[in-house]
């Protein structure tokens, strides 16, 4: 199965494509839309994350797509930025009828470290360890778009019953043991 996972942004839209053959995944791309830098009007922007989220979609042929849902902070103006920004990023997986699911924050710091309020820190190294990514300077911006693609990956095809102790998770799913 491949997943795109997209972390939207009306100035910065990270995407990420795994593919995933049970529990194992490979990265198929990842970038940045980075539309901010132009100053331009947001109109125009969200036409360029469509645009550039659609060759994305026709290039990698995703099968589902996964993305982070909105989370209510203090400034409402730059809510309603992002979730434009997020249905410009949504509209071409919608367009070809692809399947989305969102997951909250604390979901994918979950599914990818094991702790629902992870640091940004500890993601970044779980996501680089469990796709083989070298670091380079994209990726950063990407971390949390390949985030939400492994969570929707793991959450698919992992029993969802809760182990009791981290002996017990490690004895039931030793493929998920990251060993040096």
């Amino acid at each position: 199965m491949r997943i795109l996972g997209i972390d939207p942004g009306s100035l910065l839209c990270g995407y990420g494509v795994v593919e995933q053959q049970g529990q194992q995944f490979t990265v198929v791309e990842y970038g940045v839309i980075e539309v901010g830098k132009s100053h331009r009007s947001l109109p125009l922007r969200l036409r360029d994350i469509f645009r550039r989220m659609e060759a994305v979609v026709e290039r990698s042929l995703p099968d589902e797509t996964a993305i982070e849902s909105l989370f209510y902070g203090k400034n409402a103006a730059s809510l309603v930025k992002l979730a434009q920004a997020r249905s410009a990023a949504l509209l071409p997986s919608i367009l070809r009828d692809i399947p989305i699911v969102e997951y909250s924050p604390r979901e994918v710091k979950k599914a990818v470290t094991g702790r629902g309020n992870a640091a940004k820190s500890q993601v970044q190294y779980m996501v680089q360890k469990l796709l083989a990514i070298r670091e380079t300077p994209e990726f950063y911006d990407v971390t949390d778009a390949l985030a939400v693609a492994l969570c929707h990956g793991l959450k698919k095809h992992t029993p969802q019953h809760h182990s009791k102790s981290w002996k017990e998770f490690v004895q039931e799913y030793p493929e998920r043991i990251y060993r040096k």
